[in-house]
């Protein structure tokens, strides 16, 4: 059973929770805010240090109150706020009951390449929380060893990301990269085969060998890849599309392509 070390519930939006828990929904380099109970468990589940958790009285379960114990467990302290508190401090529009403040995880490119051989998601000026949320849920399903952000592509720590994530932002890691140029030549350099997805003219992903350490390139929304970034690959690849349909949704693409390289990967020899 969770215990709550503040006795009276906070019920006025100008305490110093509020203001903090908004401050870190903008953007905050050490925290992350997730809302929600299946987010907060996945958090937990993955030992992603729990910083602070506001939660309603009266909304939870015995299954949930197991999950606030261990988030305690780990140093977590527990707030009981009313709803119209909750309302304030949580960005979402219809808060679940639940908010808490997460410590991110760092990840490096040596622990991005640490499975052999790599599968990575190289995103490039990907600027929609909900299409990087949606790559890093649709790499982990389909087998991906990691995922890089480059470029201007949002925060995957962004409460907007995590919640397209669905939990999978803390069980697989994710890179940031403001330079993908050097990303690039980084990746290169460790043996890992760049493949830039273009929407015509590429090799066609299922005659692509993606059994091999590779890390698959994808442009942002609108754009795609600049013609520097696919000059500097090892090759590229395109998704067969019937006209007149010329290009997908870029964590569509991201889908398709992680699942063509988990095709290949498990056929028989």
């Amino acid at each position: 059973m969770y215990h709550t070390r503040t006795v009276a519930t906070i019920t006025s939006r100008q305490h110093a929770l509020v203001s903090k828990y908004r401050r870190v929904a903008r953007g905050d380099d050490r925290l992350a805010l997730v809302d929600g109970w299946h987010l907060l468990e996945d958090a937990v589940r993955a030992r992603i240090r729990i910083e602070s958790v506001a939660v309603v009285p009266g909304v939870t379960t015995p299954a949930t109150e197991r999950v606030l114990a261990q988030a305690q467990k780990t140093g977590a302290t527990v707030f009981p706020v009313s709803p119209g508190v909750l309302q304030a401090l949580s960005p979402v529009r219809t808060p679940s009951g639940v908010a808490a403040l997460v410590r991110r995880r760092d990840t490096t490119l040596p622990q991005l390449l640490a499975p052999s051989p790599a599968l990575l998601v190289v995103a490039v000026d990907m600027q929609d929380p909900g299409n990087v949320g949606a790559v890093i849920r649709s790499a982990e399903a389909g087998g991906a060893t990691g995922v890089a952000l480059a470029g201007g592509s949002s925060d995957a720590w962004s409460w907007k990301a995590l919640r397209a994530a669905m939990g999978s932002t803390f069980r697989l890691p994710v890179l940031a990269a403001q330079d993908a140029a050097a990303l690039i030549d980084e990746l290169r350099g460790a043996g890992v085969a760049v493949l830039a997805t273009v929407p015509r003219g590429g090799t066609p992903m299922h005659v692509t060998d993606m059994r091999i350490a590779a890390a698959l390139m994808i442009g942002g929304e609108g754009s795609g890849l600049t013609p520097t970034l696919i000059a500097s690959a090892d090759a590229c690849v395109s998704i067969p599309m019937h006209a007149p349909v010329e290009s997908l949704n870029a964590a569509v693409a991201a889908a398709l392509l992680v699942y063509e390289a988990r095709r290949q990967r498990e056929a028989p020899s």
